[in-house]
Formats: structure tokens, sequence, C-alpha cells
């Protein structure tokens, strides 16, 4: 009886790490692979990729002086990653910060 006891709890324990959510992964864009940029408004930028691919990143929180003005990045390594990354707007030196990147539909064009 004992060991139909234990095997129900490690059922339950193997049960219940099985609903557990998996932590989301970043998705980083090769630099090198970055055709052109478009800022859509204030929160959001897509990256066109030199394959066609189109990835849309909504900021962490508006950055107005996207509007009118190019952004910047440094880099470690050759990746531009979602999910805590910054950028530069270069005249006004506002700092704003990469939220998710998005696969957008083969569709959309910038």
């Amino acid at each position: 009886m004992k060991t139909i006891a234990k095997l129900a709890g490690l059922f339950a324990l193997g049960a219940a790490a099985a609903v557990t959510p998996a932590a989301a992964s970043s998705v980083c864009l090769n630099t090198h692979y970055i055709q052109n940029t478009h800022v859509v408004d204030a929160k959001t930028i897509l990256f066109k990729m030199k394959d066609g691919t189109v990835w849309r990143n909504d900021l962490r929180a508006s950055c107005t002086g996207l509007l009118f003005r190019g952004f910047t990045y440094r880099l470690n390594y050759d990746e531009l990653c979602d999910d805590g990354q910054s950028i530069r707007v270069l005249t006004t030196n506002q700092v704003c910060m990469l939220g998710s990147f998005t696969k957008q539909a083969p569709a959309h064009h910038i």
C-alpha cells in the first residue's frame, strides 16, 4: 500500500511539473542580417531582415524621440535581443528599452 501511495505522489509531482509553463526564450536578431528598420509609432519598431523576414518589437514604454529621429544600439556581440536591451535616440540621447520581438506575417512589407 505504501508503494502505491509513493507512486501516486510521484505521479502527482510529475503531472504538476508538466503544466508548469517554461520560461519563454529570448529572440535575438543578428545585426549583420538586419536590412532596415521602420519606426511605426513611439512604441513600435519593425526590423526587416535580409531574407525578407520582418520582426516587430513592442517597446516596454513609449519612446517619443523615435518618431522624428533615428536610433542606435550598443552591442557586446552581433545580436540585438528583446526584453531588456536598450536603444538610444540619436539626437536626444533618450534611452528606450526593447520589449518582445514578434515575427510578422510574410505579406507585411516595410
